[in-house]
C-alpha cells in the first residue's frame, strides 16, 4: 500500500508544479494534462460531448475521452511524466 500513496503524493506534487510552469506549455499539452488529470480522478468520460457553441469544453471533453480507458494509476504515471517532461522544458 505505501507504492500507492508514494504515486498519490507524486501526483499531487506533479499537480502543484503543473500550475506553476514558468512558461505556457501550449493548448494541446494543457489539454493532455486536463485529460490526463480527469482521468485519474474521475475515471472515463461521461456526459455528452459540448457543442459547437462551446469550443473550450468541446476541446477539453475531446481531451477527456482520448484517454478513456486508461486505468487510473496508468493516467496518473502518464501526468506526472509529462508534468517532468513540461519542467525540463521550461527550465
Amino acid at each position: 500500500m505505501a507504492r500507492m500513496s508514494d504515486l498519490d503524493a507524486q501526483f499531487e506534487a506533479a499537480a502543484a508544479a503543473a500550475s506553476g510552469l514558468a512558461t505556457d506549455p501550449g493548448t494541446a499539452a494543457k489539454l493532455r494534462l486536463y485529460g490526463l488529470f480527469k482521468q485519474a480522478t474521475s475515471g472515463d468520460v461521461t456526459g455528452r460531448r459540448p457543442g459547437f457553441t462551446d469550443p473550450v469544453g468541446r476541446a477539453k471533453y475531446d481531451a477527456w475521452a482520448a484517454v478513456t480507458g486508461t486505468g487510473r494509476d496508468e493516467a496518473r504515471r502518464a501526468y506526472i511524466a509529462l508534468v517532468d517532461e513540461l519542467r525540463g522544458a521550461s527550465a
